[in-house]
C-alpha cells in the first residue's frame, strides 16, 4: 500500500468512534461514573477478555452485579459473608479460586491507595525507557509477592517477564491513560503518558500487522509489541497505540 500510515490513521479515527464503546468490553466501565468503579470494572473487563466479546461482556456484567454494581463499594466493604456470593463465578478458565483471590488483593490496595494506577505507576514516568513493562511486572508483585496466593491464578496475569504479549494489561492500560475527544477510553491516570503506552498485541492485530509488513515475529509476544509499537511511534509518538484501533478494526471487524 502505497500510503500505509495515511490508511491505518483513517482506519483508527473511523473505530475510536463512540459507536465502537457498546459491542466492545469497554462498555462495562462506561456504565460507571466513579473513578474507582471504572477502574475495577475495567480491569476485570480486560482479564476476562478473550473469547467472544459478547459473553466478555456479559460476564463481565455479571460480575458486576454480584457486587452490587457498586465494585468500589463491594471491595472496600464487603465482609466474608458478602465473598459468598461470588463462589459460583466462573469465565473460562477464570473460576472462584481466581476471583476471590483477585478481590483480596484489590480490598488490601484500595485500602491504602484511592487509585489502582499506583499497582502499577505510584509516581509519574517521565519518558522512562521500559515503563509499562516495569509497570506490569510491578502488578505481578502486588498480587502475588503475599504468601497464600494461588498458583492457578498467575496464569490470569500475565508479564514480561515471561515475555507475554500481556494483550488484555495493556488494552486496559489504553483505557484508562488514554484520552482524546471520541469519548471512548477514559484517560483517568496522569502518573505516564500515553506516549509510553505499549501497543495490545493479540493473533488478530498481529494477522493484520503481519499483511502490511509490520511485524516479522510469530508470535505476539512482548518483543513484538515492542516493535509494533516502535513502527506506529514513528508515525505518531504522543499517541502510538491510537493504532489499536485501527488493526483491531481491520482484524476482527472486517476480517482483513
Amino acid at each position: 500500500m502505497n500510503d500505509l500510515p495515511a490508511f491505518l490513521l483513517r482506519k483508527a479515527d473511523e473505530y475510536n468512534a463512540p459507536s465502537f464503546i457498546p459491542a466492545d468490553p469497554i462498555c462495562v466501565p462506561h456504565s460507571f461514573s466513579k473513578k474507582q468503579d471504572i477502574e475495577i470494572a475495567g480491569f476485570f473487563a480486560a482479564i476476562f477478555a478473550w473469547g467472544n466479546r459478547t459473553t466478555i461482556i456479559g460476564k463481565t456484567k455479571e460480575l458486576m452485579a454480584l457486587m452490587g454494581n457498586s465494585p468500589h463499594n463491594f471491595i472496600l466493604h464487603h465482609k466474608e459473608k458478602e465473598r459468598e456470593r461470588l463462589l459460583g463465578f466462573k469465565h473460562r478458565t477464570f473460576t472462584a479460586t481466581d476471583l476471590l483471590w483477585f478481590v483480596q488483593v484489590l480490598q488490601q490496595h484500595y485500602q491504602r491507595y484511592d487509585s489502582l494506577e499506583t499497582a502499577f505507576f505510584p509516581t509519574p514516568v517521565k519518558a522512562q525507557e521500559h515503563a509499562v513493562k516495569h509497570g506490569l511486572i510491578r502488578l505481578q508483585q502486588t498480587f502475588f509477592s503475599t504468601p497464600g496466593a494461588p498458583m492457578r491464578t498467575r496464569k490470569h496475569l500475565s508479564s514480561p517477564e515471561r515475555n507475554s504479549g500481556c494483550k488484555r494489561l495493556n488494552m486496559f492500560l489504553r483505557w484508562m491513560v488514554r484520552h482524546d475527544n471520541s469519548g471512548v477510553d477514559f484517560g483517568l491516570w496522569k502518573n505516564i503518558a500515553p506516549a509510553d503506552l505499549i501497543m495490545p498485541i493479540d493473533l488478530h492485530v498481529a494477522r493484520v500487522a503481519k499483511r502490511f509488513g509490520l511485524m516479522e515475529r510469530k508470535l505476539p509476544d512482548w518483543q513484538a509489541a515492542e516493535e509494533l509499537t516502535a513502527y506506529f511511534r514513528t508515525i505518531d509518538p504522543e499517541d502510538p497505540v491510537r493504532f489499536d484501533f485501527a488493526l483491531f478494526g481491520l482484524g476482527v471487524l472486517e476480517k482483513f
